[in-house]
């Protein structure tokens, strides 16, 4: 039989000879020793089956920025379970630990990003947010509508980045639903590590930030670079690769975009993990130059406590409705409750009227952020709007001015 139990920090050398067994993976001492850093700063669940460590995963203790607030959330990472125990319910029961010990511990949500999309809709997961990838053809000057901020760019060392850019990215990071907190060492074993983990031809990371010298800045960007292909028959463009670009005005944004675009011996610029309402995409003159070449889930959410998550959020109109949810893993989830919500707060309680909306507590948690529309899922067969106008009463509630999204891949 199985045993599920917390993993001691004695056992993560295991923990990751299973990982790296699951994700058929073989990395580089100095990538091992970073990972196994991670899992000592992180909650760890097993499954043993004797002395055999037969699943595992892991739980960053994040702070998530939602409409409104920022709240406590487990970021799973690293869940596996060996070859040889699947479909005898080892992920359940480790998933189950970690939502118990999530909801008795006061965090009502939880998420991760799915390797395998069609696995966690069953635990009740939802994709909260959605990633673009943008290529901009940069043989060219970029064209814009809007003209650049002409503030001075520098560049910053990545040894001093840290003290620069991280500032920014917090006070920015409540305007955007669905991003991290982001720890001292996970910008630099993740974000600003000397070389990129997937590919060893790109560059070091390379930071410019724009703003008047002594003032604070108004926005950065991280990228690396790769030279150009020397095959002739399979010569490319040198790339730069945008990992981060963050502004806080479209002006500041066009000018980041423009000196990217502008960089000596490269051609294209790609950027991963995009939000889908980037400005860029409107101010951009030629969307030829400009291009959406992918669209993909990003952050999957869990509402572990569904009244305490819809009660911490903010509202953007007030709505009054009665939801049927349904929750296969946490019943005290599943019921009949009155969600009465405004500019002023929310309250959420069990109730005997009639549903108005009945849906799954996985469409709810894609819904929760605001990135997913109720009206959607209604025409998608996958919430049931009993009482008509329901859905868009609850969509226009759970708006916000910018639609979520992280790039934050843990």
């Amino acid at each position: 039989m199985v045993d599920i139990r917390e993993v001691p920090e004695a056992d993560i050398d295991r923990a990751l000879e299973l990982a790296y067994l699951v994700f058929h993976d073989r990395p580089e001492r100095q990538v091992r020793e970073r990972h196994h850093a991670l899992l000592a700063r992180c909650d760890r669940i097993g499954a043993y089956d004797g002395d055999a460590l037969v699943g595992f995963m892991a739980a960053h203790d994040f702070r998530l920025s939602v409409p409104g607030a920022d709240l406590p959330c487990p970021g799973l990472t690293f869940v596996c379970v060996a070859p040889t125990h699947r479909r005898r319910g080892v992920l359940t029961g480790m998933m189950a630990r970690m939502m118990r010990r999530a909801r008795h511990s006061g965090r009502p949500i939880a998420a991760l990003w799915a390797s395998e999309a069609a696995i966690y809709g069953r635990f009740g997961y939802g994709g909260a947010t959605t990633g673009a990838t943008v290529e901009i053809d940069s043989t060219r000057p970029l064209a814009l509508r809007i003209d650049p901020d002409r503030r001075p760019l520098r560049l910053v060392d990545p040894a001093d980045a840290l003290d620069v850019i991280a500032p920014f990215h917090e006070a920015t990071r409540a305007g955007r639903p669905g991003r991290p907190r982001r720890s001292p060492e996970r910008w630099r074993e993740e974000w600003l590590t000397e070389q990129d983990e997937e590919d060893e031809e790109l560059s070091p990371p390379r930071i410019i930030v724009l703003g008047d010298p002594g003032e604070p800045i108004a926005g950065y960007v991280v990228y690396r670079t790769k030279p150009e292909g020397d095959a002739p028959a399979t010569r490319t463009p040198g790339l730069v690769r945008v990992d981060e670009l963050e502004a806080d005005t479209p002006a500041v944004a066009a000018a980041l975009w423009e000196c990217l675009s502008s960089l000596d011996l490269t051609g294209k610029v790609r950027a991963w993990g995009r939000p889908v309402d980037d400005p860029l995409l409107h101010f951009a003159a030629d969307r030829d130059q400009v291009r959406v070449t992918a669209q993909f889930p990003a952050l999957w959410l869990r509402l572990v406590d569904v009244r305490a998550a819809l009660t911490a959020r903010s509202w953007a109109a007030p709505v009054e409705l009665v939801l049927e949810v349904r929750d296969a893993r946490l019943p005290d989830n599943a019921g009949r409750f009155r969600l009465k919500a405004g500019p002023h707060g929310a309250a959420y309680g069990p109730t005997d009227g009639p549903a108005d909306l009945a849906l799954d507590v996985r469409e709810l948690a894609a819904c929760y952020l605001g990135g997913t529309r109720v009206a959607e899922l209604v025409a998608a067969g996958l919430v049931q709007e009993r009482t008509p106008g329901t859905a868009a009463a609850l969509d226009d509630a759970l708006r916000t001015p910018v639609l979520p999204h992280t790039a934050d891949e843990f």
